[in-house]
């Protein structure tokens, strides 16, 4: 038997936008993964409680702009503790040419509004083959 996909949601800073944050949680969680929602959080204290719960995938949000700072230093904080391996993806108000230099910082994907939840269950499931949903 394998163990679900675990994931840790968290919003960025002091973004306080959460109704798309718990869509995807919500999402995730009627997909069979474990889902973990800590809501705000600073990027340290994100990617502290990712390698506390063991998580699969980091799912971060961010509406306020804060993006192209606070997503890189998750990412950052996790490989400076061994966790670099984690999937962080990222959902939000992104300008597109922010994408590229996102994924170059280690985001491994990056969904805009009225991404369909579908696609986001798939993609994050698609990163764990051997966990079948």
């Amino acid at each position: 038997m394998t163990r679900k996909i675990r994931v840790v949601m968290a919003r960025l800073g002091l973004d306080s936008h959460w109704r798309g944050s718990i869509m995807v949680a919500r999402a995730l969680r009627d997909a069979g993964m474990e889902v973990i929602y800590v809501g705000n959080q600073d990027p340290e204290t994100i990617a502290e409680t990712a390698l506390q719960e063991d998580a699969d995938v980091v799912g971060l949000s961010s509406l306020s702009g804060n993006h192209m700072e606070l997503a890189p230093r998750v990412v950052n904080a996790l490989r400076s503790k061994g966790g670099g391996h984690r999937t962080v993806i990222l959902g939000g108000t992104v300008p597109p040419p922010d994408v590229p230099r996102l994924k170059e910082a280690g985001i491994a994907e990056v969904f805009g509004p009225g991404t369909p939840l579908e696609r986001i269950v798939r993609y994050v499931s698609a990163c764990f083959p051997q966990n079948p949903r």
